[in-house]
């Protein structure tokens, strides 16, 4: 099994920090990153951080992971409510999936309460800011096992 786990940021995310701080916070993609590298090595993991605005991209970087990778934490930003091409790759890859939004997403607009990303992920953590993605490591550190 591998000691990495892939940690995959959709549109707009780039833009932490500046966008909608009233909604997202002010922490920026890159204090983010290093949350997650950080509580990565406490779980005894090497955390790969990567952020792309295309879907597919994101679906290429979800299929590059099968045997590199031992998980995924998956915030895909608004394509979680739009993309079947990304549940799709998730379906097929076989490698447990963490869903995070900073956001609570059901407490937002009613198009925001759909994800497809739930139907093939193993959890979600919303609502709990940036820290939810130390969450969703901590999770799926704790549904590999380790």
């Amino acid at each position: 099994m591998s000691d990495s786990i892939l940690v995959l940021n959709g549109p707009n995310l780039n833009l932490l920090g500046t966008r909608q701080p009233e909604v997202y916070g002010s922490a920026t993609l890159a204090d983010v990153e290093a949350e997650c590298i950080e509580r990565g090595r406490k779980l005894g993991y090497e955390i790969d951080f990567l952020q792309s605005n295309s879907e597919g991209t994101l679906v290429d970087w979800i299929q590059e992971a099968k045997g590199r990778h031992a998980g995924i934490v998956l915030n895909a930003g608004a394509y979680t409510h739009t993309s079947i091409a990304l549940m799709d790759a998730i379906a097929s890859v076989e490698l447990p999936v963490a869903e995070v939004h900073i956001s609570n997403i059901h407490q937002r607009e009613s198009f925001r309460h759909l994800s497809y990303v739930s139907r093939v992920a193993v959890g979600m953590i919303c609502g709990f800011g940036t820290f939810g993605y130390q969450l969703a490591l901590e999770a799926l550190a704790d549904h590999l096992g380790t």
